[in-house]
């Protein structure tokens, strides 16, 4: 399956103070927000009805990493 972006707007505060906490821990802020939808998907999914089409984006493998941390 082919990556897709997503382009968000936030406050400049709420930002910078995400980046700074993504660095302490050292890790890219990329995969704590891909952590964060798979997590969000795999609580609510259950609240869309079946759509039958087979795809499981929660384990998905990342295609640099080999795993589905991405």
């Amino acid at each position: 399956m082919k990556d897709a972006g997503l382009r968000i707007r936030v406050q400049r505060d709420l930002r910078e103070k995400f980046l700074e906490i993504c660095r302490a821990q050292d890790k890219p802020a990329a995969q704590v927000l891909r952590e964060f939808m798979r997590e969000y998907v795999i609580k609510h999914e259950d609240t869309l009805p079946d759509v039958g089409d087979g795809s499981d984006v929660t384990a998905q493998e990342h295609p640099k990493t080999g795993n589905g941390q991405g």
